[in-house]
């Protein structure tokens, strides 16, 4: 053989070496992707966080799946305006600045919630209760300031949380904002924010909106906040789940009803328990185990994976998703309902890694 027919014939053996090597590598899936990239022709993923998320691992793993934040708690009144003349920013600005940072979208959470809500709002300094008027000035204040501090960088808030009573025999939570108030206080809470920030998409959040009374009453407020007039672009559907519910047809019938008013739809506090759905704290029963077996994981999977098949469905609908929680190493659900009982709600497993369940999610995304 001729110097020119072996190198003729080394060159061809490399080229066939090197398309068998990208097609291999075609058909691997890629290791650097994450959650976020997967949905990318979908809607954003997010997640909800604190500061302390902010660094080490865990950073490292938001910014690999999620292209989207909500401050857990640092946002909520409570937290960031415990005194009347006083406003604890640095907790909101680390989250926002991250964000900023690194490319990420910011939903503020939230302006007007009967929970988290710090003393002095509701009483004078007789510890008298307050008047309408008063109340409203400074929900006004509290709204107008925080809003505009972070115009341009967070761009949708939960504007009212959590409005609808649980008691289904009523309308709307019977708490300080509304007993002296009256409604009037949750159409007010969206023209401050829209007069603060008139860029940013408002929402209305609750929980338990895929159970039908529930989803009717919502649905009644969403109405009649549309039919005044107010200000309001979107519902948050919170998505604490459970391995035991919603059903596929409580789920689509909430995406149908809500989808027809018009406004921008957000599951936004999405967790799927591996207990039963309970309201109030209680202790812990000495019986109680909260071992992640392998009968409750497969649960999990086949729940996270029948709702991701109909977020896919409604992929039009649906403009945002976000996990509330990072991983199964700290979560709400930890302390709530059940305090120091152990729950494991999430695709990322205590050592951040990704459980059987990520691939289950993923593999819900159209090819």
């Amino acid at each position: 053989m001729t110097t020119l027919s072996f190198s003729l014939l080394l060159r061809l053996a490399l080229f066939v070496s090197c398309l068998s090597f990208l097609r291999v590598q075609a058909q691997r899936p890629a290791t650097d992707q994450g959650l976020k990239d997967h949905f990318q022709g979908y809607y954003p993923i997010g997640v909800a966080v604190s500061p302390r998320s902010l660094q080490g691992p865990e950073a490292a793993l938001i910014l690999k799946h999620f292209n989207s934040v909500t401050p857990e708690n640092a946002m909520k009144m409570g937290p960031i305006h415990p005194e009347e003349n006083r406003y604890a920013w640095e907790g909101a600005d680390a989250i926002v600045r991250f964000a900023q940072e690194h490319g990420l979208k910011v939903r503020g959470h939230a302006l007007c919630w009967h929970e988290q809500t710090p003393p002095w709002l509701f009483t004078d300094a007789d510890g008298k209760t307050v008047t309408r008027d008063v109340l409203l000035q400074r929900l006004r204040e509290h709204i107008t300031t925080v809003v505009s501090r972070y115009r341009g960088k967070v761009y949708a808030w939960d504007v009212v949380n959590e409005a609808i009573a649980d008691d289904s025999t009523k309308f709307l939570r019977e708490s300080p904002w509304y007993t002296i108030c009256g409604e009037d206080f949750i159409a007010k809470a969206f023209e401050y924010a829209h007069d603060a920030d008139p860029d940013a998409l408002l929402f209305y959040n609750d929980y338990n909106t895929e159970r039908p009374e529930k989803r009717e009453r919502v649905y009644r407020l969403l109405r009649k906040l549309k039919d005044a007039g107010v200000p309001i672009h979107g519902v948050g559907l919170q998505a604490h789940w459970s391995i035991f519910e919603p059903s596929e047809k409580e789920l689509r019938a909430a995406l149908n009803r809500f989808s027809s008013l018009n406004l921008a739809v957000q599951f936004t506090e999405l967790d799927v328990s591996v207990y039963r759905w309970e309201k109030f704290p209680r202790a812990r029963r000495a019986d109680e185990t909260d071992a992640f077996t392998p009968a409750l994981e497969a649960q999990q999977r086949q729940q996270y994976t029948r709702v991701f098949n109909i977020f896919r469905e409604y992929k039009n609908v649906i403009t945002g998703v976000t996990f509330w929680n990072v991983s199964d190493r700290h979560t709400w659900l930890d302390e709530y309902p059940v305090k120091g009982r152990k729950n494991y709600p999430l695709l990322f497993d205590q050592q951040l890694q990704p459980k059987a369940v990520y691939n289950d999610v993923i593999g819900t995304v159209a090819p």
